[in-house]
């Protein structure tokens, strides 16, 4: 049994910032992917940003130069630093995680909101 525990999210300005924390435990496999994607009202979840246990990241286009992902294998925990945030990134965000093999996570977060306005 594996649970993702997500926390961070919150009302920000635009230009703002915002750290998003997510808390794996249960059965982790040493090898899972961690990631972020994002959901807003109407729209498809999508992938934010990922990143495998050896430290390779993969960011979506609109996340470039503005996230950062970083993980911490001993706590099995995954971050994200969302900085230059747009209203257009106003979402909920979920935590996942997959083996490197799927295309898709088998692991989901209850997820947390995340509201860019003024």
């Amino acid at each position: 049994q594996v649970q993702l525990v997500e926390s961070g999210g919150g009302l920000v300005q635009p230009g703002g910032s915002l750290r998003l924390s997510c808390a794996a435990s249960g059965s982790i496999d040493r090898f899972y992917v961690m990631g972020w994607y994002r959901q807003a009202p109407g729209n498809a979840r999508e992938l934010v940003a990922d990143i495998t246990s050896y430290g390779i990241t993969n960011y979506a286009d609109s996340s470039k130069g503005r996230f950062t992902i970083s993980r911490d294998n001993a706590k099995n925990t995954v971050s994200l630093q969302m900085n230059s945030l747009k209203p257009e990134d106003t979402a909920v965000y979920y935590c996942s995680l997959r083996l490197p093999w799927q295309s898709s996570p088998d692991h989901w977060g209850q997820g947390t909101q995340v509201t860019v306005s003024s």
